[in-house]
């Protein structure tokens, strides 16, 4: 009887145990999307792009196609104004899908520009995401971003 229930105990704790480790895939995919949006986007750092894409990135944005060395270039731009308005992202995941070393996720983007406490801009995006697990853990391989119109 005891040799049953190690035996029960084992197998409960690997279906629990296989259950979360998709929550968490779930959850780092939503993290790299997060990040990477501050880091890139709104912070401009150079170095997050290697930390978040993967060396052949392309970003489909609005129409036009940017490789990395247009992200570079945005980025390095962007971090020579001082314009003193900051960059607020918010997302609205709709659906992640994991296979493998592979997943994609598509959400609502918005992003806020602050002058000071005042909103002086707001843009929205409809958009998705594929990514690939490496060994430096999930980085992104295509960003697909199309303006939304407010809801």
């Amino acid at each position: 009887m005891k040799r049953i229930f190690q035996v029960l105990i084992i197998l409960l704790t690997t279906v629990t145990i296989g259950q979360t480790s998709e929550q968490t895939k779930e959850e780092k995919i939503k993290d790299l999307i997060e990040n990477s949006f501050q880091k890139i986007f709104s912070d401009m750092e150079p170095k997050a792009l290697d930390t978040y894409c993967t060396p052949d990135f392309l970003l489909l944005e609005t129409g036009e196609v940017w490789d990395m060395d247009k992200m570079r270039n945005y980025i390095k731009e962007g971090g020579e104004q001082k314009s003193g308005v900051k960059r607020i992202n918010s997302f609205d995941f709709i659906e992640i899908k994991i296979e493998g070393k592979m997943g994609w996720v598509a959400y609502h983007n918005k992003a806020e520009f602050l002058s000071g406490d005042e909103v002086v801009r707001e843009i929205n995006w409809l958009e998705s995401a594929s990514a690939i697990l490496t060994d430096e853990g999930w980085k992104l391989q295509l960003l697909h971003s199309t303006i939304a119109r407010e809801e």
